[in-house]
């Protein structure tokens, strides 16, 4: 089966736990963090389709689930004197 929806994931740095902290309104459970993006990756994609699958979403014999991650992070920058 081909899914041509998007599923779409959050992934917002948490400067004080130096972690991407990753959530989803598209995939119901989805919430875990990593500290770099890679291993998030790693992490979602293992999760989403199981999540997905779990809550009924998706069937169980689908091919691939594809999703984009969307981040955040907030910088501040010193002024000049």
């Amino acid at each position: 089966m081909h899914h041509d929806h998007r599923f779409e994931v959050r992934a917002v740095w948490d400067d004080e736990a130096k972690v991407w902290v990753a959530t989803s309104d598209d995939v119901p459970g989805l919430a875990t963090e990593a500290g770099s993006m890679d291993d998030l990756l790693r992490k979602l994609r293992v999760m989403v389709p199981e999540l997905l699958e779990l809550n009924g979403v998706i069937p169980s014999e689908h091919e691939e689930t594809p999703f984009q991650v969307v981040t955040l992070m907030s910088a501040s920058a010193a002024g000049h004197a």
